[in-house]
């Protein structure tokens, strides 16, 4: 039954290696999972004086894990969510304020890596060095999500009976107006907290990691690598007259605003979101039940490298 089925996520202390232990705390609560098996093939491509096909050489195998999960902080001020690790192999830093907040930040270098296990009805498929990328949706009156998609080395499966425990995830609150929501236009973020800006009435807003994630095929360096990141974006908001205008000629010349989003009322249960530097395009007017939004995408740019992107729990 697809209904039994379990992913379990560890963070690898050496690249590749099975951290083995695994527990049922290990397990993610997610929505939507789903694998996919990807096999690099060689066709031996014989002739043999008769015609019929030739097998084929597997060369490279490999699982792709993908998977929503709720945004939500951990229900105590300075400890890490239970999807930090999720993000952490998505090429971000952790950094942890005790009692205060925990932040992740872009990386370009020493990149972490996943173990993962996806256990579909008894059989137990294992992903290691596992890297991806995500994408985070925040609809006004919607569920907060992240969902994620992450690529590993496939390994032999096994047979087996795993079992989770969820207890440290926490409930998400909807992103309302109880819930403390709010999206800011020109705003400024420090220790955990955003200030000054435009609170903007808002519809819809996405935030896409945009990682280039590779195979490296090298004998005895094989490894899944993150090459690239490209932060973007989209929203849909609503504008007064004046304010429309004045995004248009923001758009049409190039100028960058910063865009700072909060959710949650309660400690430990708060996320915060900031870019520094974003640049609005492709500009749009949408229709939401006779009322005019206003969309464009969104670039989301590093300012001195690393920058261009914080989430905060607090």
């Amino acid at each position: 039954m697809t209904r039994k089925t379990v992913i379990q996520a560890k963070i690898e202390s050496s690249y590749s290696v099975d951290p083995g232990s695994w527990a049922a705390s290990d397990a993610i609560q997610v929505s939507n999972p789903q694998v996919t098996f990807e096999r690099d093939e060689e066709n031996r491509g014989f002739v043999r004086g008769y015609l019929g096909a030739s097998d084929f050489l597997i060369t490279a195998r490999r699982a792709q894990i993908s998977f929503d999960v709720e945004l939500a902080g951990s229900g105590s001020a300075g400890t890490a969510p239970k999807w930090g690790p999720l993000i952490r192999a998505c090429g971000f830093a952790e950094t942890i304020t005790a009692g205060s907040r925990v932040e992740y930040t872009p990386i370009s270098t020493g990149f972490e890596s996943l173990a993962l296990r996806y256990v579909v009805d008894g059989v137990v498929h294992l992903a290691l060095g596992a890297r991806g990328t995500a994408s985070m949706k925040l609809d006004a009156y919607g569920r907060p999500m992240v969902s994620f998609t992450f690529t590993g080395i496939d390994s032999v499966p096994t047979a087996a009976s795993v079992s989770g425990s969820f207890s440290g995830w926490t409930r998400p609150e909807a992103v309302t107006p109880a819930a403390n929501a709010d999206l800011f236009i020109g705003a400024s973020y420090a220790t955990g907290a955003l200030s000054g800006g435009t609170n903007t009435p808002m519809r819809t807003f996405s935030i896409d990691l945009g990682n280039t994630v590779s195979h490296k095929l090298v004998l005895n360096s094989e490894a899944i690598e993150i090459t690239d990141r490209a932060v973007s974006g989209s929203l849909a908001v609503e504008l007064s007259a004046g304010d429309e205008v004045s995004w248009m000629s923001d758009i049409r010349s190039g100028v960058a605003a910063s865009i700072g989003f909060q959710h949650g009322s309660s400690a430990g249960n708060i996320v915060v979101l900031h870019a520094g530097s974003v640049q609005r395009r492709n500009p749009s007017v949408q229709d939401y039940q006779g009322n005019v939004l206003f969309g464009c995408d969104l670039t989301m740019m590093p300012s001195s490298g690393d920058d261009e992107l914080t989430v905060c729990v607090r």
